[in-house]
């Protein structure tokens, strides 16, 4: 049998995010983010499916250094205007039973303890059902908003965020013992004081004296999401998460990348998801025609101003056949990487602009719904992954294929779920408890 897949919605709260251009199609309704009906449909439509989570991407700035200017970003809605993903939440989760939300927070311009009490909000008001994608930003456009002027060098955020994850752990795990709460009415004692303690911190970033603001919610900690995959974002991944989310292309390059980072992981339960974007149809030739309606609206500029952000390179500044090397950057180095893979050290814009096929540097799986259905469970296995975060193309139509056409012959297959396990988020992932176990660090400091 194969392996039983898992799969995320890849979305984000704009009309843009990874398949640039795509909201021109006449079909499209990403241009209705800003309306709550958009997300509480799109919630239904993913529990319909079975999806396990909606995992949302978030920025803090603007993509400014394609022709150092924010003007193709503004002009083609590259992730611009953006919503607070943290704030869809509550109204998904009402319109759901089951499904989970991995939602993506900047640690580095956080307060740890304010950040600590939204998801503690978060996960009560779910029944347990959130997660945090763990990110220390990209963009110098987000250090200036942020007062900065510029970013903290690649690394260094990573050890930022090492004392980080440490105090919120303290906050989360260690400020409230399990049985604090007594909600007594006769004698009027909701918590028990001598349960209760502050949590004291002095470190290098962050220093703090308070007691946690929520009692313990059914998962404690948010199940973490992490998607670095330079040497040092893999020993943070290795540290701390539990699911990784890496980019996709050949299975080649994924494989050794998982396999490092479940080596480096020391037998602790990973889950690794792969982006995909798919295009399924009820036979090929349907698709390939969907395919090509979709091409005429993906945006090269869209997609230059989307690569040069997470890139860190102008390419504004490049002739079309000009060798560009992709040398440090502060920006996103696992994308640098899958660049480097697909077109080697040494490449040109139009050799970059070539992989656009749908406005993204990510090629569609394309196919009726038995071969797609297929390509995952092939691809899954070569590459030692569980799952699939799947990127959007148009909206609603696009997941709406997939829900009605991919999953059951997945399900036929034994690949994909025929119903949702009890629990929390954590609970469905993993089959275990709701909080985080031993080896995790955190579960050391649990009270």
């Amino acid at each position: 049998m194969p392996r039983e897949l898992r799969l995320n919605a890849f979305d984000m709260a704009c009309v843009g995010h990874i398949q640039q251009g795509l909201w021109t199609h006449p079909r499209d309704t990403s241009a209705q983010y800003n309306r709550l009906e958009h997300w509480t449909e799109l919630a239904r439509t993913l529990e319909r499916g079975l999806f396990d989570g909606l995992f949302l991407a978030d920025v803090l700035g603007i993509y400014d250094v394609y022709g150092n200017s924010p003007d193709a970003a503004l002009r083609g809605a590259v992730q611009v205007p953006l919503l607070d993903p943290a704030m869809l939440v509550p109204a998904m989760a009402a319109a759901t039973t089951h499904l989970g939300f991995g939602i993506t927070c900047n640690l580095a311009y956080e307060q740890p303890f304010l950040f600590a009490r939204r998801m503690s909000t978060l996960d009560h008001l779910t029944g347990g059902r959130i997660g945090w994608n763990i990110v220390t930003g990209y963009l110098d456009s987000a250090a200036r908003a942020m007062g900065f002027d510029r970013q903290m060098a690649h690394d260094d955020r990573y050890d930022l965020a090492d004392e980080y994850m440490e105090l919120v752990y303290k906050l989360w795990e260690a400020s409230w013992d399990g049985d604090a709460v007594r909600a007594d009415r006769a004698a009027g004692i909701y918590a028990d004081p001598a349960k209760v303690r502050p949590i004291q911190h002095q470190g290098r970033q962050y220093r703090m004296e308070a007691i946690h603001l929520c009692e313990p919610s059914a998962q404690r900690t948010p199940v973490l999401y992490q998607a670095g995959a330079s040497d040092r974002g893999r020993r943070f991944a290795a540290t701390h998460a539990e699911c990784v989310f890496v980019n996709g292309g050949k299975p080649e390059p994924v494989a050794a990348l998982v396999a490092d980072l479940r080596a480096r992981a020391a037998g602790r339960p990973l889950k690794v998801f792969a982006g995909a974007t798919v295009i399924a149809g009820r036979t090929e030739a349907e698709a390939r025609d969907l395919l090509e309606e979709y091409r005429r609206h993906a945006s090269v500029e869209g997609a230059l101003a989307h690569a040069s952000a997470s890139l860190g390179i102008d390419f504004a500044k490049y002739g079309m056949d000009e060798p560009i090397e992709a040398g440090p950057t502060q920006a996103i180095q696992s994308n640098v990487t899958a660049m480097k893979q697909a077109a080697g050290p040494v490449f040109t814009k139009r050799r970059l602009i070539d992989q656009f096929v749908l406005g993204s540097r990510q090629p569609p799986i394309v196919g009726s719904a038995a071969q797609v259905a297929e390509r995952l469970v092939g691809w899954a296995e070569a590459a030692d992954v569980d799952g699939f975060n799947l990127s959007r193309t148009v909206l609603p139509e696009g997941l709406e294929q997939f829900v009605a056409l991919v999953v059951p012959l997945l399900q036929e297959r034994g690949a994909f779920k025929s119903g949702y396990a009890p629990g929390t988020y954590r609970e469905k992932l993993f089959g275990a408890g709701p909080l985080l176990a031993a080896p995790h660090p955190a579960a050391a400091l649990r009270a």
